[in-house]
């Protein structure tokens, strides 16, 4: 099978590893949500006024006001571990004693309550279910490789409809390395059993082409969600596209 970029060729490809967030579905809708409910829990748990929450929230990597992620994360970029360590220094530094365990305690809340609202949360990037239904009509398989964890990644998957599309979901709890390392990668290889020279990675930032890279793979694919500027992923990879209805089949 082939993948069209632009006026390039991608061929005898057999597996296509996609990041999650910002690849097959809205980046900023999702990450702003979860983040925003999390600082909420976190408010009403220690307390914060108004001007405290918002901090909180650009601390987490969202800019609320320019309505996107900080290219620096930590969310959307960072294991949870790091996630939750921001949210746990940030209320040190408002005066509170906060634990690792309460934080975590805050996330899991989240995930419960978010539960609710996938409506809300999870919305497919333009391109998508077409892009999936030519790769699995040629019987080419698919992983998924996200920093956010397993039963998240599993969960929204399930919801649009094409989990049972996707050989492989590896999320950061199930690795050592996050990215760039390639451990993800080398995973979703084992499990499908496709030879890295047949793989090629998908993602919207510089380190989920630099785990491609490190894997070895085939080609990457950069996507340009606005995390990652499409300057920078043409410094990795000739291949850069706005989304992923822009991959042909």
């Amino acid at each position: 099978m082939n993948l069209r970029i632009n006026k390039e060729s991608i061929e005898n490809v057999g597996l296509v590893i996609f990041d999650k967030d910002g690849t097959l579905i809205q980046l900023y809708n999702y990450w702003s949500k979860m983040v925003v409910l999390r600082a909420s829990l976190a408010q009403e748990r220690f307390g914060l006024d108004d001007e405290k929450k918002n901090e909180l929230i650009y601390a987490l990597g969202v800019d609320v006001q320019r309505k996107r992620l900080s290219g620096e994360g930590p969310v959307g970029l960072r294991k949870r571990e790091v996630v939750i360590r921001t949210m746990v220094d940030f209320l040190k530094g408002c005066g509170f004693s906060a634990a690792y365990k309460t934080v975590d305690e805050i996330f899991k809340e989240a995930d419960r309550l978010s539960l609710h609202s996938l409506p809300e949360l999870v919305k497919p990037i333009k391109g998508m279910y077409q892009l999936i239904e030519g790769l699995r009509e040629r019987n080419c398989k698919i992983g998924v490789a996200t920093t956010d964890r397993t039963e998240r990644a599993r969960l929204a998957l399930e919801f649009l409809g094409i989990l049972d599309k996707v050989t492989s979901v590896v999320g950061e709890d199930m690795v050592s390395n996050c990215k760039p390392s390639p451990e993800m990668v080398e995973m979703i290889l084992r499990q499908t059993g496709i030879t890295r020279e047949e793989t090629v990675m998908v993602g919207d930032t510089s380190t989920d082409i630099q785990m491609g890279i490190n894997a070895g793979l085939k080609a990457s694919i950069g996507v340009c969600s606005g995390l990652t500027s499409r300057e920078r992923l043409l410094e990795m990879t000739k291949y850069v596209v706005d989304d992923i209805s822009k991959i042909g089949v």
